[in-house]
């Protein structure tokens, strides 16, 4: 039995002392301090690493977005890495309020090369890690919990004699990595013992990162095991307790900002969740959320679309269309229903000058982000409604089409989609509208008119029908119903005149018209409309492809 559930087991372990204090919170209302991974975590899930030049591209995008910490990753392990960090310090080239890091594992050759690396930095973090779980103490290490504990005590003395030795400003930071697979109130201890090592102080504070190496939990187990770390850490107001969420139950938001929650004060991640396997926490949607609920993020996001592109260029991968706030559809609508709310919304957000953001469906302003309204929010397919077909028309191109004949556009454009098996651009959209309600005239087509004075409205109509020129009359108590009663004469109709509706296309003087006629014909619509500076010259056009309509012609 290949797909066989009963292989595995519950591989997490819960707090002494189980409490759920966290719950009683509502949401994050300030921003935890952020570090990035990206040059760490995010680089070594690559399939084609960065290299030296993109890595210190990547280093100034994270600087501009607003990070305050940033891991250059494992100078000891890469040359790569250990120029990065020379080019770096050498060049001066890391800004006074940006503190880099530097991780280790609790091994002293390792440790002496990363201070090698870092050597004449201002100030840094010395990120120190060894794994605890009860998994790989059993069959990596083959060591018991007391000889595991030594390792990291034994790499927290070494980092603090080597730091000593420097002119930097370096502080501390221990991960006991593989946590989740790890004994609750054991990996405390181990943190506690590298804390009676390292001896912080209120003005001068050690890390202790929660890494979710693997996820094994649900979110509200994560956030108990940090709140026990949060209540029974020592020297806790001397220590800075960060969460390091990875992916691999789809929950590392959820445990970051669980986390945060139950205690932690910091988060490690990535942009857009790129890690190994299934990732790390993606940090700008933990940041969006926080923005979304009116909160804060501290960090940067105002230009997002270009980003998602620069770090595309870098890294090589491709964000998912759908991630979260940043991908190319996340404030696509194709659905019809969405659209029509969307719209609406738009419109009534306009009519009324709203302040705040309460538009359906949408939980940011795309424009936020750097995202045109006209190209992220709705988008037409074959499953696409009135709404945004008529929003498109609008906001693109000033048309404001009647109800009725909006929803008869929108049959028209999906039909065009549908038989495509596509979607449908902008122009193509408005291409339909053209073809089929603007040029419209297969049966007769209007090449002049002139209207006379008298009692009523008289005009004179010159059509083309058939390649041959024609003169209709007919009279009126304007000049549209005087038209009209021509046509009706000449060719023997009897329709209604439903609607009759105008809109400018522009602002100024010079600005086009656009109006739309309905006719009723045997208690069906057919709709026709008219582009042209002239209102009554958009208003005939409109009037003589309203009439082609009919199905007379058949």
């Amino acid at each position: 039995m290949m797909f066989n559930h009963e292989k595995y087991e519950k591989k997490y372990f819960l707090p002494p002392n189980l409490t759920y204090d966290w719950v009683k919170k509502e949401t994050l209302e300030s921003a935890p301090i952020w570090c990035s991974v990206d040059l760490r975590d995010g680089n070594q899930a690559l399939p084609i690493p960065m290299n030296l030049e993109e890595k210190l591209e990547m280093f100034q995008l994270l600087v501009e977005i607003g990070f305050k910490e940033i891991e250059i990753a494992f100078p000891a392990a890469s040359d790569t890495e250990f120029r990065l960090l020379r080019t770096l310090i050498d060049h001066h080239m890391i800004p006074d309020d940006v503190t880099i890091m530097v991780i280790t594992q609790a091994r002293e050759h390792i440790i002496r090369r990363t201070f090698e690396a870092i050597k004449g930095v201002p100030k840094a973090i010395v990120h120190l890690y060894n794994s605890t779980s009860e998994a790989q103490r059993r069959q990596v290490f083959k060591k018991t919990k007391d000889e595991i504990k030594q390792i990291a005590m034994d790499g927290a003395i070494l980092v603090k004699e080597l730091a000593e030795k420097t002119n930097s400003n370096i502080y501390f930071q221990y991960s006991p990595e593989s946590f989740p697979g790890t004994e609750v109130d054991y990996a405390l201890d181990i943190c506690n013992s590298v804390l009676d090592i390292w001896k912080p102080t209120p003005t001068h504070k050690a890390i202790i990162n929660i890494p979710t190496t693997v996820e094994y939990s649900m979110p509200h187990i994560f956030a108990s095991q940090i709140e026990y770390i949060h209540k029974n850490l020592s020297y806790r107001d001397s220590v800075t307790l960060s969460v390091h969420p990875h992916n691999d139950r789809g929950s590392g938001v959820s445990d970051a900002e669980f986390g945060v929650l139950a205690g932690a004060e910091r988060v490690e991640g990535t942009l857009f969740g790129i890690g190994e396997r299934t990732g790390n926490v993606d940090l700008i949607t933990l940041a969006m959320n926080m923005y979304s609920q009116g909160y804060d993020p501290k960090l940067n996001f105002n230009n997002l679309e270009a980003i998602r592109k620069k770090y595309e260029k870098l890294t090589k991968i491709t964000v998912h269309e759908r991630q979260p706030y940043s991908g190319e559809m996340v404030f696509t609508a194709f659905s019809g229903s969405h659209q029509d709310a969307i719209s609406k919304g738009m419109k009534y957000r306009k009519e009324n000058h709203v302040d705040k953001w309460d538009v359906p469906y949408i939980p940011v302003d795309p424009a936020d982000l750097g995202r045109n309204y006209q190209t992220a929010v709705i988008r037409i397919n074959s499953q696409s409604g009135k709404g945004g077909i008529g929003y498109i028309l609008e906001t693109n191109y000033g048309i404001q089409l009647p109800y009725q004949m909006n929803e008869a556009m929108g049959y028209a454009a999906k039909k065009v989609s549908d038989q495509t098996n596509r979607e449908l651009s902008i122009e193509e959209i408005y291409h339909v509208f053209k073809e089929q309600y603007v040029d419209f005239h297969p049966h007769f087509q209007l090449l002049d008119y002139q209207f006379h004075k008298g009692e009523k409205q008289e005009v004179t109509l010159t059509l083309l029908r058939d390649h041959q020129q024609i003169e209709i009359q007919g009279t009126g108590t304007g000049s549209l119903d005087a038209i009209s009663n021509a046509l009706k004469a000449y060719f023997h109709l009897e329709y209604v005149l439903e609607v009759y509706e105008q809109n400018s296309l522009g602002k100024d003087s010079q600005a086009q018209a656009c109006a739309q006629i309905g006719i009723s014909y045997q208690g069906k619509m057919h709709w026709g409309a008219g582009i042209d500076k002239d209102i009554i010259e958009a208003t005939v056009k409109a009037l003589m492809v309203a009439v082609n309509k009919l199905e007379v012609w058949m």
